[in-house]
This record gives structure tokens, C-alpha cells and sequence, in this order.
């Protein structure tokens, strides 16, 4: 039997999969990739990405005011997250975070929206998805202080940031997502940051239609290349493919209670 695994990042509401989201989520479940969080990163795309998790039992999702968008939209308020982590299969808060690479300019914005986000996260009891772009130092210092002020649950999704911050989240008790560029050929150092982190908080991802791993980088990424990252996730852990597949699967179900519920009720 193929081991099941769960893509705990991907976009499939994006366009790039418009017309193929069933086939695109049959070759998953056919990879072993059982479980997937579709993210909503704007709000007013709520609606179409409770859709999607409605439709797919394999599907669950997450929402969120993406950091780049922060300052381009009214601030969202705690009510309407806490509100959204109502429905059964909204399983997380975000994406949020910082953005210092792409969208510097909307700094304070993003702190702000991050902030709210962090609020919902501890209200809902729903894990936080963090974004983080050459904004460690403020990323490191936010999450400690707001941690400290009020307990809540974290992943860092698509971890490509530094070993200072990598320290800092798993010293909070959160969790390091491995994408695909933790299989790229020269993410040696990146590799390295997560051989340093402890099995039982890792989680693996696509951030898909985005950083395909290898053979597919360069094309549009999808679900079902949760595998290929998870296989070189299990080289970097030196363990076998089963091994790591069964550990953050098991860390995905700790981390993300909810879904985990919802799939043995179901």
C-alpha cells in the first residue's frame, strides 16, 4: 500500500487548476496524499474555498489575509476569523505573517493584520499559518511577545527562512513545514535547519501551484508532489519514506486537531 501522507499547504483554488481540481486531487489521493488544507488567502474568496472543502472529503481549508495583501484591504477583524473557524472542515488562521521581500512598504499593515490573526488563532484554538519573508527578526520578536502575552499553536508553512528564526518558532512548541524547495539541488542549508529540528515537529507541504520539487520544478506544482518533497524529507531525517510519512502525518493530526476529528467522525 502506498503510505498516506498529507499536504498540509496548497491553493487549489487557484486558476491554474480551474478545470482540473477533481483530477487534480484523484492523482493526490492516488500518491498517498489523503488529507490536504486548501488556503484562502483573501476573504472575499472565502466562500469559493469553503466550496472546494465542502465538495472533496480529502479536502479541508484555512483562511486568511495573505501578508502582501495586507495593505491593500481593510483590516480584518477577530470576529470575522473567529466566525469563518465556525464551519466544520475551516481547520486554521491564515496565511498571515510578514512580507518585508516583496511588500516592504505595507510593514506596519501587515504587523497589524498579523496581530489579529494571532488573536483569532488563541480565540479558536485553530493553529496559526505563518508566512515569513526577510522579515525574521520582527517575525521572531511578534511571536514570542504575543506568545508569552497568550498561548497559541503555530506552523511556519513553507519554512525558507534562517536557523535563528527555525530556533526561535520550535522553542514556542511550533511547527516547521518542508515545501518544495527544501528539495531543490542547492537548499543544502536549508536541509540542514530542518536535520537540526526535532521529527515530531515537521510537516510537509506543496504550496502548490507554486515550487514544484524535482522532476517537476519549473511547472505548476500540485498536491499528488507531496511525495517527492517527503521523499527527500525522509533522506534528510535518515529514515525511510514509510517513517516520515507516518510522522508528520501523525504531527499534521496533533497540530490540526480539528481535521483530525473531523476524519474519524467522518
Amino acid at each position: 500500500m502506498t503510505p498516506e501522507i498529507v499536504d498540509s499547504h496548497c491553493h487549489l483554488d487557484f486558476p491554474d487548476f480551474e478545470g482540473e481540481r477533481d483530477a487534480i486531487i484523484a492523482r493526490a489521493l492516488a500518491a498517498g496524499v489523503t488529507r490536504m488544507v486548501t488556503i484562502c488567502t483573501r476573504l472575499d474568496q472565502a466562500p469559493n474555498v469553503r466550496a472546494i472543502a465542502d465538495g472533496n472529503p480529502a479536502v479541508f481549508w484555512a483562511a486568511g489575509v495573505h501578508p502582501m495583501r495586507a495593505g491593500e484591504e481593510p483590516q480584518v477583524s477577530v470576529e470575522t476569523l473567529v466566525d469563518l473557524a465556525r464551519h466544520p472542515k475551516m481547520v486554521g488562521i491564515g496565511e498571515t505573517g510578514l512580507d518585508y521581500h516583496y511588500t516592504p512598504d505595507s510593514a506596519p499593515a501587515q504587523r497589524q493584520s498579523l496581530l489579529t490573526h494571532i488573536e483569532a488563532a488563541r480565540r479558536t484554538g485553530l493553529p496559526l499559518i505563518i508566512h515569513a519573508r526577510d522579515a525574521d527578526d520582527d517575525m521572531a520578536r511578534i511571536l514570542t511577545e504575543e506568545h508569552r502575552a497568550g498561548a497559541y499553536s503555530c506552523v511556519m508553512h513553507c519554512f525558507s527562512s534562517s536557523a535563528a528564526l527555525a530556533q526561535a518558532a520550535l522553542g514556542l512548541g511550533f511547527y516547521l513545514s518542508m515545501s518544495g524547495i527544501a528539495a531543490f539541488p542547492k537548499s543544502a542549508e536549508l536541509r540542514a535547519i530542518f536535520a537540526a529540528a526535532p521529527l515530531d515537529r515537521i510537516l510537509v507541504e506543496t504550496d502548490s501551484p507554486y515550487l514544484a520539487p524535482p522532476p517537476h520544478r519549473g511547472r505548476r506544482n500540485e498536491p499528488a508532489y507531496t511525495a517527492h518533497t517527503a521523499k527527500v524529507g525522509a533522506e534528510v531525517f535518515g529514515i525511510t519514506y514509510e517513517a516520515f510519512a507516518r510522522a508528520t502525518s501523525a504531527n499534521f493530526d496533533r497540530l490540526f486537531a480539528k481535521a483530525a476529528a473531523f476524519a474519524k467522525a467522518a
